[in-house]
């Protein structure tokens, strides 16, 4: 019998509502709400605190409300703490943060820190001040963009020791099939590239819950071909007891749950996974 509490696998992407998924993932009609989103997915990246900081009770209340005991809210670090501030004299606010999404009790999945493209080597020291004094029932992800993290020499090492330490994740964002190809005169794949950082992937899991962000193309085949090595890795982990966050995007986020999906079907032909609840647009067809 499994013993595990919690899923093998928590899998979403970057936001609940989004109008492009109407009559797919989400009704064709009505207000879209996070409830049809978590009738599928168990997990989403909190976008929202990063560019809009510390939400409003009642938001929290409203959130805490539509999502069932089995999802998990990933909140990213308001950018007023990480970019701002750079994690320096922050920890006022990071307490203000952390009781302002209490509400949402064991629903938190890990906080996101992530950090400018410039956050570097030399201020390390913050980073590990803000992780001393981080909440123990609270996961925590750490995204780093800084070139010198991926070139496996001391800035890196450093600061894997410090998530292995402190036994916060390292956030491994890959954006290998979104660079797969020029952006030519795709300006939504061009954009897509210019949001995001260029960095190498570097795949190692400092604690019990590897956080990835895959970054896809428009091409299924790139996708499908830049997933295959995570099957293996996914399923190792996940038989090491170890609970993964995959969240999946796409340039523009249209086909971003078929995609999740997709992925999920071919790991679930590797290890044994509950099956996804259908779209809500499958559903209404399936009535006639």
């Amino acid at each position: 019998m499994n013993a595990r509490a919690e899923p093998p696998l928590y899998l979403g992407m970057a936001m609940w509502a989004n109008a492009d998924w109407r009559g797919s993932l989400l009704p064709a009609h009505g207000d879209v709400d996070l409830a049809d989103y978590a009738r599928v997915f168990n997990a989403v990246e909190g976008n929202t605190t990063f560019y809009s900081g510390i939400p409003k009770t009642e938001t929290v209340a409203a959130w805490a409300e539509q999502a069932p005991s089995t999802f998990r809210f990933c909140f990213k670090l308001p950018s007023q703490l990480t970019h701002g501030k750079r994690l320096r004299d922050v920890d006022d606010e990071f307490e203000r943060f952390i009781e302002r999404l209490s509400p949402l009790e064991d629903r938190l999945g890990p906080i996101m820190v992530q950090l400018p493209r410039d956050f570097g080597h030399a201020e390390l020291p913050a980073l590990e001040r803000l992780l001393a004094r981080w909440p123990k029932g609270i996961p925590c992800g750490v995204e780093v963009r800084q070139h010198d993290f991926f070139h496996k020499g001391m800035a890196e090492q450093a600061f894997n020791r410090l998530l292995i330490s402190q036994e916060a994740n390292r956030i491994l964002l890959d954006v290998r099939a979104l660079f797969a190809t020029p952006a030519g005169l795709d300006k939504e794949l061009e954009s897509a590239q210019s949001e995001k950082p260029k960095v190498p992937l570097h795949v190692l899991s400092t604690a019990v819950n590897p956080v990835i962000r895959f970054i896809g193309h428009f091409d299924e085949g790139i996708n499908l071909a830049r997933f295959e090595p995570w099957i293996e890795r996914l399923s190792l982990w996940i038989k090491q007891g170890k609970t993964p966050f995959l969240f999946v995007h796409t340039p523009d986020n249209r086909q971003a749950p078929e995609l999740a999906r997709l992925f999920y079907t071919r790991l679930a032909e590797r290890i044994e996974l509950p099956p996804l609840a259908e779209f809500a647009g499958e559903r209404q067809v399936s009535l006639f």
